[in-house]
Parts: C-alpha cells; sequence; structure tokens
C-alpha cells in the first residue's frame, strides 16, 4: 500500500506545473489563447531557457501580464513581441529570428572547430614530416640489427 501511495505522490510531483495562475487569465478565450501562444514563446530573464508560460519568478508573471496588458490594448501578436524585443533584446525571445548575430552565434562553433583541427592536422603533419627526414643514422641501424638478431 505505501508503495503505490509513493508511486502516486511521484506521479503528480512530476506532472508539468503551470505557472499562469487563474487571477492573470483574460475573460475572452480568443484573447487568452493568443496570450498563452505569445507567452510560451518568451523567455524568462531570470531563469534558464524557460518560457515565462511555465516560470514562478515574479519577472515572468510580470512579462506575462504585460503580454495580457498589450493584448487587451489592442496589439498584434508582432505588435507585442516587437515591444518586448525594444524593451529587453532578442534575448527574450525563444527562439529569435535569424540575423546576422544569431547566424554568427550558430556558426562560430564550427569555425572553431575547424581551425582546432587545421592546427591539429598542421602539427600531426610537421612531426610525421621531422621523423621522416631525420631516420635513422648507420650507427642506430647496427644497434637496432643487432637488438632483433
Amino acid at each position: 500500500m505505501k508503495a503505490i501511495v509513493f508511486a502516486l505522490l511521484a506521479m503528480i510531483s512530476l506532472s508539468p506545473a503551470f505557472a499562469v495562475n487563474p487571477d492573470e487569465m483574460l475573460k475572452d478565450p480568443v484573447a487568452e489563447a493568443r496570450a498563452r501562444k505569445l507567452s510560451s514563446g518568451l523567455r524568462c530573464l531570470v531563469c534558464q531557457n524557460e518560457s515565462i508560460d511555465d516560470s514562478n519568478a515574479p519577472l515572468a508573471k510580470d512579462l506575462r501580464l504585460l503580454v495580457r496588458e498589450r493584448i487587451t490594448a489592442g496589439d498584434s501578436d508582432s505588435q507585442v513581441k516587437d515591444f518586448l524585443v525594444s524593451r529587453y533584446g532578442q534575448y527574450v525571445l525563444l527562439m529569435p529570428p535569424l540575423s546576422l548575430q544569431t547566424l554568427l552565434l550558430y556558426t562560430a562553433p564550427f569555425f572553431v572547430l575547424g581551425i582546432g583541427g587545421i592546427m591539429l592536422w598542421r602539427r600531426g603533419k610537421g612531426k610525421a614530416e621531422a621523423v621522416a627526414v631525420k631516420g635513422l643514422s648507420a650507427d642506430e641501424k647496427a644497434r637496432l640489427d643487432k637488438l632483433f638478431s
């Protein structure tokens, strides 16, 4: 019996928690659906890669209320996003649009890995050439033959 109770408690604690409180929700279900869709694509600025829809942080609550306030004021989805981006920067978007900054951010690791690979290749090539050029002297060859015979 204890195992069943423990399993039920574990399942309840692992269920997703929704941070949107009932007092934040709009009365219009269509507007509320728009607000939920928008807030699921906006990043909580104090959490690690969590949307404001999922975060319990006070700033996330303020941002959720701000989104709902802008929607009730008649702003479109893009106007709400533009307002938040102008205020907090592109970091507020969970999926920022492709631009020169984001392209550089996404491709920089590949450039660093490529440069590192080229450096390793050149270093290994240089050592192989040094060994091939050096070779064994006559005395070293005689000692080697003596060891193997």
